[in-house]
């Protein structure tokens, strides 16, 4: 397939001192939703600024469409929409008075690509005379939408947009997006919400401004390494304190009241002398029990095999 974005060896510091990202280089193919997967601070919206020609790469190549995102951005802000991190609109504005501005400013009209935003627009137009600073979290996400999406661009870059929103507004968010792919426009995503990471057709996994590995999701939880228990602690904090005592070659992590634990020996050996040692340690705990790994898992794993070869050898 036809890539729609090439991205090499892109770098960039702030202030000589922190670097928000470090030779990042991959692809997206044309027509795939394409996430961005990583805790804040990772380099997400660095690199969305970036790709939407609002901040420049301290060195590397960006392509979108085969068009420089340096030397042709005028040409690109007309082939791409963009949902930034935070609401951007005029809150002062009713919801069709914003969506009438953005339509203009790209030279389109609201007529000429409504059957494009008709299943989003549904939605926010019995509230068109609202004011859009009065809007609900996820009603300001669909009009944001609506707004990046009225001049039918080809590539469309949304940094976190279910962020702060609840989780019903976030399904039918997602619900949005599988729609919009069915026009040919290409989605590139950014979320902290791992779950969400199932809804894309691939996703790179961010963290420390690093690309940690690109693969579709349902390929990072087969290629999950550990075997993966969960089980509930009366005392999740002291838990954690005594597990760093712990003999047997594991990852472990809270997840809520839970704790994950993924063992890399015979589990058939391994999980008899956990639960001793737990007993020996007066930890009470739940059952526990043998899970699936989530995008989540496979993101923590991979980070902490990162961390350990990263660790000065004794």
């Amino acid at each position: 397939m036809t890539n729609a974005i090439t991205i090499e060896h892109v770098n960039k510091v702030y202030d000589g001192k922190v670097t928000a990202l470090k030779d990042v280089s991959f692809n997206v193919e044309e027509g795939e939703v394409f996430g961005l997967v990583g805790p804040d601070g990772a380099g997400k919206s660095t690199l969305f600024n970036i790709l939407t020609t609002l901040l420049l790469p301290d060195s590397g190549k960006i392509s979108l469409l085969g068009m420089d995102v340096i030397n042709e951005y005028k040409s690109v802000r007309q082939i791409i929409g963009y949902l930034p991190g935070v609401f951007s609109l005029y809150p002062d504005l009713s919801v069709e008075e914003n969506l009438q501005f953005f339509a203009v400013m790209y030279k389109s009209s609201i007529e000429e690509n409504m059957e494009l935003i008709r299943p989003i627009w549904k939605q926010i137009s019995p509230f068109s005379d609202r004011k859009a600073g009065k809007l609900s979290g996820g009603m300001k996400q669909k009009l944001a939408l609506c707004c990046a999406l009225i001049h039918c661009p080809k590539i469309l870059f949304l940094d976190e947009p279910t962020t702060g929103v609840d989780p019903v507004s976030r399904k039918e968010f997602w619900d949005i997006l599988k729609s919009i792919r069915t026009q040919g426009i290409t989605v590139v995503v950014s979320t902290p919400y791992m779950d969400e990471a199932t809804r894309c057709d691939r996703i790179a996994m961010i963290q420390e401004g690093q690309i940690l590995g690109i693969n579709t999701p349902s390929a990072f939880i087969r290629d999950f390494q550990g075997k993966l228990y969960t089980f509930r602690s009366e005392n999740i904090f002291s838990l954690l304190n005594i597990m760093e005592r712990c003999p047997l070659r594991c990852n472990y992590y809270p997840y809520g009241e839970h704790c994950h634990i993924a063992f890399y020996d015979d589990v058939a050996t391994a999980l008899p002398q956990f639960e001793q040692f737990l007993q020996e340690q007066g930890q009470s705990h739940g059952e526990i029990i043998a899970i699936d790994p989530s995008v989540e898992d496979c993101f923590i794993e991979i980070v902490q095999m990162r961390n350990a070869l990263n660790q000065p050898q004794p």
